[in-house]
């Protein structure tokens, strides 16, 4: 089985939570990897702050659907943190701000994903 085959079946068996859940995890990591690089590494800085900022940007554009079953204060705060990512992520790339506020928002979002955390 090829590896492409393998990334296939294992998104077709996560749920949407699951998947949330890692690609969370994913740019998290690219920003504390972010963090970590000289101030003159601009490209790994971009790009971690760019993936986050878009995947802030598509939970805000996903919150303003009408259709969205979330209630209304959730999908409010959903789209006010991903204003906040954008606003902050610019402070970040003028060294204004650090990463770790970006950081310590999307960890918040795992614990809530995390599995079992439903239940909780």
């Amino acid at each position: 089985m090829s590896l492409q085959a393998y990334k296939t079946a294992a998104t077709r068996a996560e749920s949407p939570r699951e998947l949330e859940y890692r690609l969370f995890g994913q740019v998290t990591r690219a920003l504390m990897h972010a963090s970590t690089v000289p101030a003159e590494d601009i490209a790994t800085r971009i790009d971690a702050l760019d993936w986050n900022r878009r995947l802030w940007s598509t939970l805000a554009t996903d919150c303003s659907d009408p259709d969205n079953a979330l209630n209304n204060p959730l999908k409010a705060q959903i789209i006010s943190i991903s204003l906040f990512v954008n606003r902050h992520s610019s402070a970040v790339m003028r060294g204004e701000e650090d990463f770790e506020a970006l950081i310590d928002i999307n960890r918040m979002v795992m614990q809530g994903l995390a599995p079992g955390a439903e239940a909780a």
